[in-house]
């Protein structure tokens, strides 16, 4: 599993960073896209379609909506951000109240619905985020990879309170408050060499703390849905890995939630 684990990152690390990084307008836009895509495949299986066309109408039928989004001109229209705000607020209902409220997503329309207002402002949030300039792309990475960090080895040292024992039992407080923490660092870290100053530094502050928690939250959602349809992973895609949401997860709702700060106030 180790070895696994090694040698898919060893080709998909550069792949992603080249893809992220290197790309820019129509062909960022298909990248990005492409990943979202896969992610959907996979969160169609978690709304109970498990193979052949059943499973991949969704997958086309979002292909087509990104396509006339695009050919729109409409992939930096943050408005389109806003689909996030609801959603999640929804996605924290559903996942504070499960499994009892398990009964108001359980269906399979209802979760391909939810998927949609996931997973379509993420594309648009990494578009919104790379016109924006490179740096406030890779700052929303690593605020996610550092909340991962420090709720990681927090959690592991101090963590005693559950936070969601019912959807992930390994997740506590006190890995929260540490990916928080490493988080806010880094926030003052970027402000500092972006020379924000102390107003938009404190907005910066204030929205990573809120974008760190909603990252948690992207990341039980996921949780919830394999724990309901019985899986350990969204897919086996990237061996070692599991699948594509179980990389972006937290990125989910991160990415449409801080572009749509940024686009409005940094």
């Amino acid at each position: 599993m180790l070895k696994q684990r090694i040698l898919t990152a060893a080709w998909l690390a550069p792949l992603a960073l080249a893809g992220l990084f290197g790309l820019s307008g129509a062909a960022f836009a298909a990248f990005t896209a492409g990943v979202v895509l896969l992610a959907a495949w996979e969160w169609a299986n978690l709304a109970g379609l498990s193979a052949g066309a059943r499973r991949l109408a969704p997958v086309a039928g979002l292909a087509l909506l990104m396509a006339g989004l695009h050919a729109a001109g409409m992939t930096l229209s943050s408005w389109l951000l806003w689909l996030a705000v609801p959603g999640w607020l929804v996605n924290l209902y559903w996942v504070v109240g499960y499994p009892e409220r398990a009964g108001q997503w359980h269906g399979t329309g209802m979760r391909l619905a939810m998927g949609l207002w996931v997973l379509l402002p993420t594309w648009v949030g990494f578009n919104v985020l790379r016109e924006a300039g490179a740096a406030w792309l890779l700052f929303v990475l690593l605020l996610v990879w550092g909340a991962d960090i420090g709720a990681y080895f927090v959690g592991r040292a101090l963590g005693r309170r559950k936070l969601a024992p019912r959807v992930s039992p390994g997740k506590t407080w006190e890995g929260v408050a540490g990916g928080v923490a490493v988080t806010a660092l880094l926030a003052v870290a970027f402000a500092a060499w972006q020379g924000l100053g102390l107003a938009m530094g404190l907005v910066l502050l204030a929205a990573t703390v809120v974008v760190t928690l909603a990252s948690v939250v992207g990341d039980l959602l996921e949780s919830m849905l394999k724990r309901h349809r019985g899986l350990k992973d969204s897919s086996h895609l990237l061996p070692g890995h599991g699948g594509v949401l179980d990389r972006v997860d937290s990125l989910t709702a991160a990415v449409p939630l801080f572009a749509l700060v940024q686009a409005g106030v940094l």
